[in-house]
């Protein structure tokens, strides 16, 4: 009986190839969409985990609510956390956008990030040339490597070369001047600003003033003390907000789900893809057993039960839906590797595979019950007419 299936499956080629093309572009669309959503989310808390050192705990407003929204805090947050108890340090960090004046004379926005003079706790992440000490020299700074040739590409030169910033270059940052000391490389994230590195004094002196300049605090737990513990301990002596990293970045990665349409877009996106390929697969596999109807039921004439018809069907559904299932999936990561290299995000987790493979396989039960149905209600007759 499968070697009968899976002739009359590809008797009709036509059918057969628009069937697992229908399934596979219905899988495409379900991975690649939640693919690109999880990698999305992803780097919605690309800046907290770039922010790398021995720290526990990131104390900040009560009003944050995600790691890109900056409501300072006045500089004698700072000692009221170091005395709470359980904590055993604590550092400034600044976060800041401002206006960076390139060799050229272009003027682009930058996150400016300011740490801790004496440990330079929240560096980089992965220095790319120059050490992470060199931002103690004098109007030291180190960019972004990734953003020289995207945000701080320099215009070409009279002769058509193309000039790019090096080590020892100075820009201006509101109308001082910082000189390049190193390059540093990030993971993609999901805000677009390249990032400015110095310490925590020097930020203050770039900056514009105000009353309050201070971000964010970093503290670091006693040894053999509950981090939770301390983290609710800092709320209650000083009324800020502590959070560890994973739910500082839970906390953004929520934001932005609830306070943009990215959730609702890529849904609908995952949604017509399911539909897409019900109605596509659904309706040839109907049609495909229409023009076989005869087959079946000649089958039916020489008495073959519903079960072996059942068996012929499922047979047939089980081959396409695999055949596509494995093509779209194939297409989706091959996708998602050629695109590694830029700006778009995508994050392919083991779960996202699982999720694609039972939408398939209800598409795939769908289609082959409609089609079921027509062909067990097939009077064995009509072969004779």
């Amino acid at each position: 009986m499968n070697l009968i299936a899976l002739k009359m499956l590809m008797g009709d080629k036509l059918k057969y190839f628009s069937l697992i093309f229908g399934i596979a572009f219905a899988t495409l669309l379900i991975a690649q969409q939640a693919s690109i959503f999880l990698g999305l989310m992803y780097n919605t808390g690309a800046s907290i985990r770039d922010t790398v050192g021995p720290y526990d705990l990131w104390v900040m407003d009560p009003e944050v609510q995600m790691s890109e929204e900056y409501k300072p805090l006045p500089d004698t947050a700072l000692d009221r956390v170091r005395s709470v108890s359980g904590v055993e340090w604590a550092v400034p960090l600044m976060r800041i956008r401002t206006n960076c004046r390139l060799p050229d004379g272009k003027t682009v926005t930058c996150l400016m990030v300011g740490v801790d003079d004496a440990t330079l706790v929240g560096g980089p992440a992965k220095m790319v040339q120059g050490k992470l000490t060199d931002l103690r020299r004098d109007q030291a700074i180190m960019v972004e490597i990734k953003e020289l040739d995207r945000t701080l590409k320099l215009k070409p030169n009279p002769d058509g070369s193309q000039p790019v910033l090096q080590v020892g270059d100075s820009i201006d940052i509101n109308d001082n001047q910082a000189i390049i000391t190193g390059f540093f490389e990030v993971g993609r994230k999901f805000f677009w600003e390249p990032l400015i590195y110095t310490t925590y004094n020097r930020a203050l002196s770039y900056a514009p003033k105000t009353r309050k300049m201070l971000t964010f605090i970093l503290a670091k737990a006693k040894p053999g003390q509950n981090i939770q513990q301390v983290a609710d301990n800092i709320q209650q002596t000083t009324g800020l907000k502590a959070l560890t990293r994973e739910q500082f970045q839970e906390l953004t990665k929520q934001y932005v789900m609830t306070n943009t349409g990215i959730l609702i877009n890529f849904s609908i996106s995952m949604a017509l893809g399911f539909v897409i390929g019900l109605l596509v697969c659904g309706q040839i596999l109907y049609n495909f057993t229409l023009d076989n109807l005869k087959y079946f039921a000649t089958l039916k004439a020489l008495g073959a039960t519903n079960g072996r018809l059942f068996r012929i069907v499922a047979t047939q559904v089980v081959v396409v839906g695999s055949m596509g299932y494995g093509i779209g999936l194939g297409a989706a990561a091959l996708f998602g590797t050629l695109m590694s290299g830029s700006r778009l995000a995508f994050l392919m987790v083991w779960q996202i595979p699982v999720v694609a493979a039972g939408a398939i396989s209800i598409i795939c039960l769908l289609a082959g019950f409609l089609s079921l149905l027509k062909v067990l209600r097939q009077e064995p007759g009509i072969v004779f007419r």
